[in-house]
């Protein structure tokens, strides 16, 4: 207290005892740096009081909404609301940890006294001052270490982490499911008359769907497009930025790879080699491309085990189950070999189209025609397209989901390696042994309706691109934005004005083009419409929860500007 300080007054003009009259020796019993003994017995007493004070600070955990830093702004800055920020009249140290969807604020008040007497000149004796510096160090022991302790709460956010697909069970589900699914399909499909009423259909023996020499061929035509892969042809880009600011790098060759591809197909039929046995083992090459998968998949899990804690991805829930599904490791890679990027076009898109040509020769050989018919040109050349086009547009790829958020587990090695190729290619090989005769009238509706999908559909995905390479454009001048609180703009006029997913509308009606050669006789052809469907219906959902918990309440706002998802007054 400032009272132990105080001077002692005396009768005489000057209270300093060293100045008086006549005297020579300074007297100790007179020293203002030295109070009487019960003055400096009341110092020390008040003194170990502040202390105890000290002591006995109290911890104040609040948990409030997380105010997103990294990104520069917040909601209530972009609603026109000023940061508030806490005040106090007494000085405090303050330390933030942000955790999860929330902040973690620790606060140490000090006294005011004591806040008061650690900017003055300190005449406490030294040892004093030795137990004070102790316990600020203490102090600072607990602030530094507020991170450490909130594991238990990290963890925690974790095990609460949102899944997607059902959780275990549905992944469970789909993994045990879809293969068994996809052969059912198949084995419908190559019965002469396929009814509802004869499912499911007559099972073959196990011998019969598995064959060495077709998984060592699949093995060749997959280790083959991983070598185009790897040829320096082709430009070097940068993906979107990655959790810890890195950007990765990504060779553009898709398109060159499928003119090789083309070429050595083309010299397999001057050479007279049997792509018609293909055909004639796809239930086998189905099989071996789903071993290959499950192989795949369980290399990845194990490999992710060891995967370092930024290169995760947001997918993955901590679940060994789920994250075999989803994939833990987001960009696995061998070296430069980015084994998500390979296998989302190469092996399964490519060889989509290869397949295609493989059924259009067997309904050649097998209904005897010198001229492939109009339907099976009809579906080869709508695919082909559409294959050709997402190869040209290749770099396209890296602002999708499957990139930048879903992890490499069985769910993408699946569907790129198996799924793609054997039911994207269903239409043509249903027409293989059930011909359609379609008339010119017919097939020039259905062209018009490719062509608009694909007008729709190319037209979205590159106004989109566009707009995210360079927002300032001028091209791109006339389309009206919403300020989002990440410092992105959401488009809400032109094509992402008229429905929130114009892309995907335009690959609907593209994929019921591609299913309308195949006539009304039964619905397996229009199996893939109605999946499709269901697939892009969930896909637009989970980016409708990824988009509203990113951009908050602007996301909000631009769905009130575009009422519809993906069908114009519909849906």
């Amino acid at each position: 207290p400032l009272t132990s300080f105080r001077q002692r007054k005396s009768g005489s003009a000057s209270s300093s005892p060293s100045r008086r009259r006549g005297s020579r020796s300074r007297s100790r019993s007179r020293s203002p740096g030295r109070p009487p003994r019960s003055s400096r017995r009341s110092a020390s007493a008040s003194h170990q009081a502040d202390r105890k004070e000290v002591r006995k600070e109290i911890l104040e955990v609040k948990l409030t909404p997380l105010v997103l830093k990294p990104f520069g702004n917040s909601i209530n800055r972009y609603n026109g609301e000023p940061e508030h920020r806490e005040k106090n009249d007494l000085p405090h140290k303050t330390t933030q940890v942000h955790t999860g969807s929330f902040s973690l604020q620790e606060k140490f008040h000090l006294p005011q006294e004591s806040s008061y007497l650690s900017t003055q000149y300190s005449l406490r004796p030294r040892r004093e001052e030795i137990k004070l510096k102790e316990i600020d160090a203490q102090e600072e022991k607990i602030v530094t270490e507020g991170p450490t302790s909130l594991r238990t709460f990290e963890v925690t956010t974790k095990q609460l982490k949102e899944v997607e697909f059902g959780g275990v069970p549905g992944v469970l589900t789909i993994m045990l499911g879809l293969p068994a699914f996809l052969f059912l399909l198949l084995l419908m499909c190559k019965q002469k008359e396929p009814s509802l009423l004869n499912f499911p259909p007559p099972l073959p023996a196990l011998s019969d769907l598995w064959d060495a020499r077709v998984f060592g061929l699949y093995l060749v035509w997959f280790f083959l497009q991983a070598l185009f892969y790897l040829l320096p042809i082709g430009k070097v880009v940068e993906g979107t930025p990655l959790a810890d600011g890195r950007r990765l790098k990504y060779r553009l060759n898709g398109f060159y790879a499928f003119i090789l591809t083309s070429g050595l197909v083309g010299a397999s039929l001057l050479w007279d080699v049997e792509l018609y046995y293909v055909y004639n083992h796809f239930l086998q090459f189905a099989l071996a491309a789903t071993v290959w998968a499950v192989v795949l998949s369980v290399y990845l899990c194990a490999r992710a085990l060891k995967a370092p804690r930024n290169d995760l991805s947001p997918a993955s829930s901590g679940n060994a189950i789920y994250d075999f599904f989803i994939g833990r490791e987001l960009n696995p890679r061998i070296g430069t070999f980015d084994l998500k990027y390979f296998c989302e076009l190469r092996p399964g898109l490519i060889g989509w189209v290869v397949i295609n040509l493989v059924m259009l020769l067997a309904e050649m050989k097998v209904q005897n025609r010198a001229f492939p018919s109009l339907a099976m040109i009809l579906v080869n050349s709508f695919q082909l397209l559409y294959v050709v086009d997402a190869l040209w547009n290749e770099e396209a790829l890296l602002t999708t989901m499957d990139i930048i958020h879903d992890g490499f587990g069985f769910m993408l090695a699946f569907g790129d390696l198996v799924w793609v190729p054997f039911i994207y290619s269903f239409q043509a090989f249903y027409l293989v042994a059930h011909p359609n005769e379609l008339s010119w009238p017919a097939a020039s509706l259905i062209v018009a309706l490719k062509l608009c999908g694909f007008i729709i559909f190319r037209c979205a995905n590159s106004q989109k691109n566009a707009f995210r390479k360079n927002p300032n454009d001028p091209k791109l001048a006339h389309l009206k934005t919403i300020h989002t609180s990440t410092g992105k703009n959401l488009l809400v006029s032109g094509w992402w004005g008229f429905v929130r997913h114009p892309n995907y509308l335009g690959d609907l009606i593209m994929a019921l083009a591609w299913s309308l050669p195949c006539g009304f006789s039964h619905i397996l052809p229009y199996f893939y419409v109605i999946y499709f469907t269901a697939l892009l219906v969930h896909r637009e959902a989970r980016d409708e929860h990824h988009c509203k918990r990113k951009y908050g309440l602007a996301w909000e706002k631009y769905c009130q500007r575009v009422p519809y998802r993906i069908f114009p007054h519909i849906y």
